[in-house]
């Protein structure tokens, strides 16, 4: 088996679907040594944030000397991205190792009469041995879907929990109320560890998270958004003051490498689940706080990719992250235009995120995302646009190849950014990093 084999082996199993359930991935891991028993965590679950607060989260606890292991989904360009010892995505050659190791348990497990392993399963499986074999001393989890089910909450405990902004997403899974969904998300909570909640949550689905938390001796920690203020802000990044009174971090003023009002909360939760962590006895020094914000890289997240003209993508890919998308832009870029290119899956919040994202463009470039029974096709996105829009051009791309005719490396004051479906803006950041280096 070499790479390219051992990425589609584990894309072939998407057709085994998605099951909310912990029987399979449980037997899978006990086939592999039970690598999760073995390794500690943080566990990071909710509809938006999850991986810039897990990224941030494994920067800091780098900077503190520990060997971290990142497992976040879905990835951009290579799959390799989804699982990350020190921020460096795993290598070939180990990935490939790790994934003959998983596909011989599999097929005992089916020669036994067990169900099929999923994707998300697979990929879950592969990423624990991984952490494992490189001997990590913690492992920020990123969940797939939901949390009581999903399949990263096979592992016995977490040494924090953290739930980040709740809304609608994946609403035939896991409930079609806030509380039904955040009542899911709670189920990473585990007997004695606490809970760090995002400060921006509605009292309701708090109190669905307390409740869990009290029921297993936790503690649910919401974070209050007054111990967090913005200082300044600019497309270099930002700086903000952290205010909590009781903290036992020892941080005031710092660096914020992200961009956008929402990834200041964001890190207001990660200094809660930094807060939990100190208390439970990880050396988490001020140093190590402030630079991992202040160098922390998240990729496709309002990502400044060339300054002139600007380029920027975005991977806003329902309501919640759209409206950040558009607050950012209008923040940044204050009554200015951009040429936007963009991309939407069909269960998404289509005429709500145009709503928005026309108010921020003179010109919309419409582009299908490579998920063909999905994706709504550029042709459709235009005819939409053009219908529902007036003053707003739409222009519909056959292909991505097509996006180095509307970019006008001459033109230093334009600004052209790219959001909407994370498979698109994989692919786009792919082409843009070639395009602007050819342009240099």
């Amino acid at each position: 088996m070499n790479y390219n084999e051992a990425v589609e082996y584990i894309h072939s199993t998407y057709k085994f679907g998605s099951k909310l359930e912990l029987v399979n991935i449980k037997e899978l891991l006990r086939r592999l040594g039970s690598p999760h028993e073995k390794l500690k965590f943080v566990h990071v679950a909710g509809t938006n944030g999850k991986g810039s607060t897990s990224t941030m989260i494994s920067y800091v606890l780098k900077e503190a000397g520990y060997n971290t292991g990142l497992y976040i989904s879905p990835y951009l360009e290579r799959f390799n991205e989804r699982m990350q010892m020190n921020n460096v995505p795993i290598a070939d050659d180990l990935l490939v190792e790790i994934v003959e190791m998983v596909k011989k348990a599999i097929g005992e497990m089916v020669a036994d009469g067990f169900n099929h392993p999923t994707e998300f399963e697979v990929v879950t499986a592969t990423g624990m041995k991984f952490f494992e074999i490189s001997k990590a001393d913690i492992v920020v989890l990123e969940v797939g879907m939901g949390g009581k089910f999903d399949a990263t909450n096979s592992i016995p405990s977490a040494e924090a929990a953290v739930i980040t902004t709740i809304g609608f997403d994946h609403m035939m899974y896991l409930g079609d109320t806030l509380e039904a969904i955040a009542g899911e998300k709670a189920g990473i909570i585990k007997e004695g560890y606490d809970v760090s909640v995002y400060c921006l949550n509605s009292d309701s689905v708090f109190n669905v998270i307390k409740e869990k938390a009290d029921s297993v001796n936790a503690t649910a920690h919401r974070c209050d958004v007054n111990d967090i203020e913005p200082i300044s802000a600019s497309i270099e990044g930002q700086v903000v003051r952290y205010k909590k009174k009781d903290s036992v971090l020892g941080v005031d003023v710092l660096e914020l490498a992200l961009l956008g009002e929402h990834q200041m909360y964001n890190a207001l939760n990660v200094l809660g689940a930094l807060e939990i962590l100190k208390k439970r006895g990880w050396n988490i020094t001020p140093e190590a706080v402030r630079s991992g914000l202040k160098n922390v890289r998240f990729t496709g997240r309002f990502e400044m990719l060339c300054k002139e003209p600007i380029i920027f993508i975005d991977g806003g890919h329902n309501i919640e992250g759209i409206t950040a998308f558009t607050g950012n832009v209008e923040k940044y870029f204050p009554g200015k235009k951009v040429n936007l290119f963009y991309g939407m899956l069909k269960d998404k919040q289509i005429g709500e995120s145009l709503d928005l994202l026309t108010r921020i463009s003179k010109r919309v470039y419409t582009l299908t995302p490579d998920e063909a029974d999905r994706a709504v096709t550029a042709q459709e996105m235009k005819e939409f646009i053009d219908a529902n829009y007036e003053g707003v051009e739409a222009v519909a791309l056959d292909s991505f190849d097509e996006v180095r005719n509307c970019i006008d490396f001459t033109k230093k004051d334009e600004i052209y950014a790219f959001t909407g479906s994370l498979y698109m803006i994989g692919e786009a950041r792919t082409l843009l990093t070639k395009l602007i280096e050819e342009n240099k």
